[in-house]
């Protein structure tokens, strides 16, 4: 801790808020767009304490919140990000007006569907991100050709390389065969850009649906395509620990 600035560094308090994550409120240090009591910052390296006034753009942060985590059903042919530059449909089109501002956790991408895990705080975000919580994302998968036989399923949970790419084991389990086309059950820790696509597209099939069903603790459920749902503050606790969920402390 800063001695001369004790608290908590800016770009932590910023995640808190919900403002932005935490790389994100570095990025808005750098650009000059953060003060503390009028001081423009020129480096995160700066802590925050009870009652100084931290803004952005001039703009100074509101009250902290509580903690709120949102179980959504992201739709397929919708993109996890606040704009499009080509102008497809995202999240935020989906989901209903009257939430609060919400990060999402992880990402899905344009073509998949599923769980997705929205929050209002950027720590939590960056937590139950970090390759360290190392949460299991389990999936089920529609993919056309044949299913990868015994030995391909133990060398997945072993780890794979393609392309000069590591990726982490894959524990998969073949459910049914429908048609030319198989479900598959697949759970993976990292959640590399299009990892599960890429490894059944180097093993002959071609994914054609793909469902998160669970992050970690948090289940999909019953919950319909473009549904949300609030995690009850307890659950949240309980199932993630330390402070979130917690009423904030007063600045």
């Amino acid at each position: 801790m800063n001695p001369e600035h004790p608290g908590e560094r800016v770009a932590k308090v910023i995640a808190r808020s919900g403002r932005a994550s935490r790389r994100d409120a570095e990025r808005l240090v750098a650009e000059g767009r953060v003060s503390v009591n009028g001081e423009v910052l020129s480096s995160p390296a700066r802590n925050v304490a009870a009652g100084d006034v931290v803004a952005i753009d001039g703009v100074p942060l509101a009250a902290p919140s509580r903690t709120r985590l949102f179980r959504f059903h992201k739709p397929d042919r919708c993109i996890t990000a606040a704009r499009d530059p080509e102008g497809r449909r995202t999240i935020y089109d989906v989901l209903p007006p009257e939430l609060p501002r919400l990060m999402p956790i992880g990402r899905l991408d344009w073509s998949s569907e599923g769980l997705l895990l929205l929050t209002n705080d950027g720590e939590l975000k960056r937590h139950l991100e970090l390759p360290a919580t190392a949460w299991i994302r389990r999936y089920r998968v529609r993919a056309f050709g044949d299913p990868p036989d015994a030995p391909t399923i133990a060398r997945l949970a072993r780890g794979i390389e393609i392309d000069g790419v590591r990726y982490d084991g894959i524990e998969t389990a073949i459910d049914r065969r429908q048609g030319g086309n198989v479900w598959l059950t697949m759970a993976l820790r990292e959640g590399k850009n299009r990892e599960i696509r890429r490894v059944l597209s180097h093993l002959g099939l071609e994914v054609n649906r793909l469902i998160r069903v669970s992050y970690g603790a948090f289940q999909l459920g019953q919950l319909v395509p473009g549904a949300v749902e609030e995690v009850p503050a307890r659950a949240l606790r309980d199932l993630v620990g330390g402070a979130f969920g917690k009423a904030p402390p007063r600045r």
